[in-house]
């Protein structure tokens, strides 16, 4: 059978030579007779495997020194109470919440002390980023917490916030590794891999030393505390093993292809194919504000139900698997990460062109 265009939002897309690769490994990594699923988290040669994936990281990222690296269990939803737990020492935050991720992260934090919305764009269905030119940040905030890119809206923030001097928290989830991004603007970073760097099951955090401390809210468990996996370099209990080993070849895959700036250029290429055609079409429309546009999630409809259900049958027909929108704002979605070649977009595009002409 031959690979379709996954245009799924996450678990997505992988680099076909990272499978390959993994394939050809599967029973025997590298002379050891056995697979890396099989191997303890203690041996040699798995301490390569997540040294070397670190560096790899830290090397794209340019990431300096004062940041520690963790691969960390749970997904991104884990961090909506692990970082408040670990980060609000005053017991207040601010939240910037332009989709429904930033939106359970505000409201997840609310348990643990006061969370301030100090910028919403509920009101418009998050089609937009809100004016962030003059928040109004509390002034005993432990952190100013967006989701940089919102994978169900289609949102990205294209300039950061000023926070006054809080530390800037956010979810970078689904715009991990498309493009450069200046490490020190962040008190921390973090994103599940499932989209554009791995399979399902590992988060990976970027945080700033000085926010990693013994200080966390009482009754945070052993487990949810960063220090504990600083310390131990990410080794404290069996991390998922395997998921960090296909996130250390995809970082690999990356840096062959160029690295992040290189990834940017393709990215607005493939980008550019897919919103041009949906500026022109007559059928479909794109849903976002146009400066606030996402690389990676291109949500689109046709403003007719039954034919957003016929466009989304009969691409799957064709091969275009995963174009549905996400169930809270219904229409089509093409998320069109790294690893989808611009082939992938050009035949959507040629695709849809027929289905206007059969359907307008």
């Amino acid at each position: 059978m031959s690979r379709v265009y996954n245009f799924s939002a996450g678990p997505a897309v992988l680099p076909e030579e990272v499978l390959k690769e993994a394939a050809e490994e599967m029973l025997d990594y590298r002379g050891t007779g056995m697979s890396v699923m099989e191997m303890s988290h203690r041996s040699k040669a798995y301490e390569t495997i997540i040294k070397e994936a670190e560096a790899d990281l830290r090397d794209l990222l340019n990431i300096p020194d004062n940041y520690k690296v963790l691969f960390l269990q749970g997904g991104a939803s884990q961090q909506f109470a692990m970082i408040p737990m670990n980060l609000m020492k005053n017991k207040v935050a601010d939240y910037i919440v332009t989709g429904q991720w930033a939106k359970k992260a505000y409201q997840e934090a609310g348990m643990y002390g006061k969370a301030n919305k100090i910028a919403s764009s509920e009101d418009k269905t998050f089609s937009y980023i809100p004016d962030l030119s003059n928040l109004e940040i509390s002034e005993d905030a432990d952190y100013v917490y967006i989701c940089e890119n919102n994978t169900i809206y289609g949102t990205k923030f294209k300039e950061l916030p000023d926070t006054k001097g809080k530390p800037l928290v956010s979810d970078v989830s689904s715009c991990f590794l498309s493009e450069p991004m200046d490490v020190t603007k962040y008190g921390m970073i973090y994103g599940g891999v499932q989209k554009n760097i791995g399979p399902a099951g590992v988060v990976i955090c970027i945080i700033r030393e000085d926010l990693i401390t013994e200080d966390v809210l009482p009754g945070t468990p052993t487990m949810l505390r960063y220090k504990i996996h600083a310390d131990n370099e990410s080794l404290y209990n069996t991390p998922p093993a395997y998921g960090i080993y296909i996130c250390g070849k995809v970082f690999k895959w990356i840096k062959k292809m160029g690295g992040l700036q290189a990834m940017k250029e393709y990215n607005e290429k493939k980008a550019k194919v897919l919103y041009d055609f949906l500026d022109s079409s007559k059928l479909f429309k794109g849903t976002v504000v146009p400066k606030d546009r996402s690389l990676m999630n291109v949500p689109f409809v046709t403003g007719n139900d039954e034919l957003d259900a016929k466009f989304v049958k009969e691409a799957k027909a064709a091969g275009f698997e995963n174009l549905k929108g996400h169930r809270s704002v219904g229409g089509m979605r093409a998320s069109i990460y790294n690893a989808m070649p611009i082939e992938g977009v050009e035949k959507l595009v040629e695709f849809m062109k027929k289905f206007e002409e059969e359907n307008a």
